[in-house]
């Protein structure tokens, strides 16, 4: 365990500000500091308020991560830093602290891909990613079906959202039935009060000649929030748990259904489930029983591991130390809209001189 690499990853892609530690795929502290409270009036993230977050938590979180280790920054052999996708602005902060980091250890930098961290942190709990690697990734930003041949370099994406994510569709639907923010864990816990089968709301792209692995939820919120409003026009009481569980069944069955289909035509036996609404009790439930009938092993890592946070950055930046990959220029910066395909952003054109007085990033 001593000779596998040591690597501290920085995550400030949206509202949390995430330092996480780990050796090898061993995970040493997971440290956050949420501004969610800050945005919860306003019924979502104000990039903003995001970024300055960030900028008062990352020292104190980076120090509350080593402190829980038991080590020193001078023991790192890597800082990762998510360099998108996300907010621009908070992306900033955290890629302008991991450089400085870096430059005052004397350390390579990683500047890695926030959705292939979502599918790295499973090896923290379950082991080495098999390959290849079929992952589902939902959150308040992305609906994706991606197949990795190699998670450090190799990432293919199948199917995305058309429109609204799974987890903006939470957000907006629980917003609609009073229930606050963020939407997805409450529109969890309101559902396991409620019928899933009351109400028959529809599912997106699943007919004959949509495409078979993009996703589409916008429809769903929209049929959601005139059903509401069809009952209280009729001066009806609304049955809230009711129509969480009817929305959230759809999400659910739309989601597992197209996963396990890409499973078996690409000739995966397996399917790795991360992003923040991976979190979700039913569609954990529904994705264990659909791979079991499939033959299918499922891999979701616990739901801590689930939401943003600074360990799946750490996960992929040591990944990308063991494998020998190359570290990231100083002259790194964020990218709100780096696609998947881009893993990591490695040495640039314009390489910075003062990286080589570093010694190239040996590492």
């Amino acid at each position: 365990m001593a000779d596998e690499p040591l690597v501290l990853g920085i995550e400030t892609s949206c509202d949390e500000t995430g330092v996480g530690i780990v050796r090898g795929t061993t995970l040493l502290a997971d440290a956050v500091a949420s501004s969610v409270n800050d945005h919860a009036r306003f019924g979502g993230v104000v990039p903003e308020i995001a970024s300055r977050a960030h900028l008062e938590a990352m020292v104190p979180t980076i120090q509350r991560a080593l402190d829980t280790a038991g080590i020193k920054a001078s023991d790192l052999d890597g800082i990762a830093v998510t360099a998108g996708p996300g907010l621009a602005g908070a992306l900033l902060v955290g890629v302008s602290a991991a450089k400085a980091y870096a430059w005052a250890l004397d350390k390579p930098l990683y500047g890695v891909n926030h959705l292939a961290s979502h599918i790295c942190v499973d090896q923290l709990e379950h082991g080495r990613l098999p390959s290849p690697t079929m992952a589902l990734l939902v959150s308040g930003g992305h609906s994706s079906l991606l197949l990795s041949e190699d998670i450090t370099s190799d990432v293919r994406p199948l199917g995305a959202t058309i429109d609204d994510a799974a987890g903006e569709a939470f957000d907006k639907v629980a917003r609609v039935l009073g229930l606050g923010f963020p939407g997805g864990p409450v529109v969890d816990r309101t559902a396991r009060e409620g019928d899933r089968k009351a109400i028959h709301f529809p599912r997106g792209l699943t007919g004959k000649n949509d495409p078979e692995y993009d996703f589409s939820f916008s429809g769903l919120k929209t049929a959601v929030a005139r059903w509401v409003e069809a009952k209280r026009r009729a001066g009806e009481e609304v049955p809230i748990a009711d129509v969480a569980a009817s929305f959230q069944e759809a999400v659910t069955d739309v989601l597992t259904r197209k996963a396990v289909k890409a499973c078996k035509d690409n000739g995966v036996d397996h399917l790795m489930i991360g992003g923040g609404v991976a979190a979700n009790s039913r569609l954990r439930e529904m994705a264990q029983q659909r791979c079991d009938r499939a033959g299918i092993r499922l891999r979701v890592p616990r739901p801590g591991l689930c939401t943003d946070n600074g360990a799946m950055v750490a996960a992929l930046g040591a990944e990308m130390v063991w494998r020998d990959r190359a570290p990231s220029a100083f002259d790194l910066s964020a990218d709100s809209s780096l696609p998947v395909t881009e893993v990591h952003v490695p040495h640039t054109h314009f390489h910075d001189q003062a990286y080589d007085a570093l010694g190239g990033g040996a590492a």
